[in-house]
């Protein structure tokens, strides 16, 4: 059987044994595909950045800019008026977006800002995002400043994900001083660590040359695993850093 269009008529006639007429439907359908590449979320950890907190971020920048050749009273407004006034999953939001920006010290005032709102948790694992960033852009003192602050916040869940961030963050940039008060600190809190935080820890610190810190893992290790540390030859897992880092 074989299709024909009647070119005068808006007919197919399908010849065979016998000759049938349909009408094509006047109407067209009209069939189009997404460019996929357009839906594309944006690079950050988290909700997708609101219509407010985008306005925020831009006017945030805009005012810390001019705060350079001004007075901070600018800044202060800008917080007042577009900042402050935003819901919590906003104004966390904000702050991922400043750190996935590299705008270290407009995210740490937005970042002290959060820390006094009354619904504000502590996270260990956003304190290793600020780490990571702050460090990359060479900001040592800042990033030590921002492990101060983690040691002095209160009711801080010792959440196992968020420390190995942590370890891996102050290995990366080579902040050894850290390591082992970031080891203790977690203990102290009531964290038991797993065999990612030994892998990332004592791996790391032997590869920066580090031996004493790590043979008292070691031996930490041993008590928690036994004798047997063959999991430390595995593959160490990568440890994905708010910023950005971005799965936020």
């Amino acid at each position: 059987m074989i299709a024909k269009p009647i070119p005068s008529a808006c007919y197919f006639t399908i010849s065979g044994t016998s000759s049938l007429h349909f009408r094509l439907n006047q109407k067209a359908m009209v069939i189009t595909m997404r460019d996929r590449s357009k839906n594309r979320k944006p690079l950050q950890r988290g909700r997708n950045l609101s219509i407010e907190a985008i306005q925020a971020v831009q006017t945030l920048k805009r005012a810390n800019r001019n705060t350079h050749n001004d007075s901070s009273s600018e800044l202060e407004r800008v917080f007042d008026s577009k900042f402050r006034r935003l819901l919590k999953f906003d104004m966390m939001a904000v702050l991922r977006e400043l750190l996935r920006q590299n705008e270290c010290f407009l995210a740490m005032k937005v970042f002290n800002d959060i820390r006094k709102e009354v619904w504000y948790k502590p996270q260990v694992l956003l304190y290793a995002d600020m780490i990571a960033v702050f460090a990359s852009n060479g900001l040592i003192k800042e990033a030590e400043l921002v492990y101060s602050n983690l040691k002095a916040e209160s009711n801080l869940d010792p959440n196992i994900e968020g420390f190995n961030a942590l370890f891996n963050a102050l290995i990366s940039f080579k902040l050894t001083q850290l390591v082992m008060d970031c080891y203790e600190f977690m203990k102290a809190l009531g964290g038991e660590p797993d065999r990612s935080s030994f892998r990332i820890l004592i791996n790391g610190l032997e590869s920066l040359g580090e031996t004493s810190s790590s043979a008292i893992l070691r031996l930490d290790a041993q008590k928690y695993y036994g004798e047997s540390l063959e999991f430390l030859e595995e593959e160490a897992e990568i440890i994905q850093l708010a910023s950005n880092l971005s799965k936020w």
